[in-house]
Order: structure tokens, then sequence, then C-alpha cells
């Protein structure tokens, strides 16, 4: 079954203290080490880490419009960072790959099952 491990964390503030190059070296060396584990467990499909949310279009459709806005759709202190999507067996073997995530030790990640995929050009319930 999939699963979505989507990861939130703080957005850094504008003019405020942002980590520094070492310590995102250090991060990203233990997404990497992550994503290596989870494809070497075979339970791999697709990882995305996002850019901050200042780079952020929104997209709607209301009256019949299409509305194209710069920034998100809502100002929060944790924002969208990043999503990993996953294949296991079960719901507890998504929460073990969860409390492996190196981003929970400054975002939260949050398990979510897939209710549909598009897999092979059609969609699939599992």
């Amino acid at each position: 079954m999939r699963y979505s491990l989507v990861f939130h964390a703080p957005e850094p503030q504008e003019g405020g203290p942002h980590p520094s190059a070492e310590v995102m070296a250090e991060m990203q060396k233990l997404m990497s080490d992550y994503a290596d584990a989870l494809y070497s467990a075979g339970v791999f499909i697709a990882a995305e880490m996002l850019e901050p949310q200042q780079a952020t279009t929104t997209v709607t459709r209301r009256g019949g419009s299409v509305v194209i806005e710069d920034g998100p759709f809502a100002a929060t202190k944790e924002a969208l960072a990043g999503v990993f999507v996953i294949d296991v067996v079960s719901r507890d073997a998504a929460l073990a790959w969860a409390e492996k995530f190196p981003g929970t030790s400054y975002g939260v990640v949050e398990v979510r099952a897939a209710a549909v995929s598009y897999i092979d050009g059609h969609w699939v319930q599992p």
C-alpha cells in the first residue's frame, strides 16, 4: 500500500536566523542516507523536497475564471517542505519509516495512506 510521508517544517523568517552551511550539509547527508535506505529496502516510490513557501504560486478557479497569485494559500509558521511516497505492507511499516525520517528533529511528518494512485496509466485503489 502506498503512503505519503508529508513533511512540514518551520519556514526561515526573512531577516531571521538561518541554518549554517554545515547544518544544511549534514541534513542533506541525512536525507540522502534516508532516501538510500528506502530505495535499498525496495519501498521507495518518489521524493520531493520543496522550495520555501515564498516561492509558491497559487492557482484557483473562482467564478469561472482562473486566478494565479504569488505566495502560499495560507501563512503559517510550519509549511509543507517535502513529500516521500513509499509502498509498504502496512500502516505500521509506514510509521516505522516515518520514525526514521531525519527532519523529525525540527519538523513533523504526517503519514497518510493513498486513497487512490495513478500507476502505469490508470487509477488504482489499494
